[in-house]
C-alpha cells in the first residue's frame, strides 16, 4: 500500500477528519465525479481522488521516484502540479489559502506569493477563527506536519513551477489548461483591505 493509499484510507475511515477536510479545507473524497474527462497532455495516467466545492478536482499521478504527484484542475480551466505527493499536498491544503495564493502570485513570483499568503492568512483567521485547531486536528490524525506558511509558499511555488512539461492538464478535446499562477498582485477592488 502506498502512502497515498494509506492517507486516503485514513480519511475514508475517520468520519470527523473526512468532514473537516471537506467542510473547512475543500478536499472532498466523495466528489470524485469532478474532473472526469481531464487528462495529462503527456498521456500519463491520473486518478481523481477528491473534488472541491467550486468544481475543481485533485488527481494522483503515476509514481515518480517512489512518490505519486498531486495535480489540481479548477473548473475555470487552470491546472497544474500542486505537490510531489499526497502528504505534501494535504499539508499545503490545510496550512495555506493555496488557490488564492497562486491566483495573486504575479505570475509565480515567490515574493509576491509570500505577501499574498500573509494577507490571506490574516483574512482566514478573522473569518474562520477555529481553522488553526482544525488544521492541527487533521494533521494529528493523518500524521502530517504543521508547516510555517512561508515554507508552504516556497513548496507550492516550486511544485507549480514544475508543471511543464509532465503535468499539463487538458480536457477531453485536448484544450490545454492555463497555469495555476495568476498574474494579479492583489485583489482588484481596493486591495487586501
Amino acid at each position: 500500500m502506498t502512502s497515498s493509499d494509506h492517507l486516503l484510507g485514513l480519511i475514508r475511515n475517520t468520519p470527523e477528519i473526512d468532514l473537516l477536510l471537506r467542510s473547512s479545507f475543500g478536499f472532498d473524497i466523495h466528489r470524485k465525479h469532478h474532473g472526469q474527462g481531464l487528462q495529462l497532455a503527456s498521456g500519463a495516467p491520473m486518478e481523481v481522488i477528491a473534488g472541491e466545492f467550486a468544481g475543481g478536482a485533485y488527481f494522483l499521478c503515476a509514481e515518480h521516484n517512489g512518490r505519486r504527484p498531486v495535480v489540481f484542475a479548477s473548473s475555470e480551466g487552470e491546472g497544474g502540479l500542486l505537490a510531489d505527493d499526497l502528504a505534501d499536498a494535504l499539508e499545503i491544503i490545510i496550512g495555506l489559502e493555496w488557490h488564492d495564493c497562486l491566483s495573486f502570485s504575479g505570475g509565480g513570483d515567490v515574493e509576491v506569493m509570500q505577501i499574498s499568503a500573509q494577507h490571506l492568512e490574516r483574512s482566514r483567521d478573522k473569518y474562520s477563527p477555529n481553522i488553526g485547531s482544525e488544521a492541527a486536528q487533521v494533521a494529528a490524525a493523518l500524521s502530517l506536519r504543521i508547516v510555517p506558511v512561508s515554507d508552504l509558499v516556497i513548496r507550492l511555488q516550486a511544485a507549480a513551477a514544475k508543471t511543464e512539461p509532465d503535468y499539463i492538464v487538458t480536457d477531453e478535446d485536448g484544450q490545454v489548461f492555463d497555469p495555476l499562477f495568476g498574474e494579479h498582485l492583489e485583489p482588484r477592488h481596493g486591495g487586501w483591505g
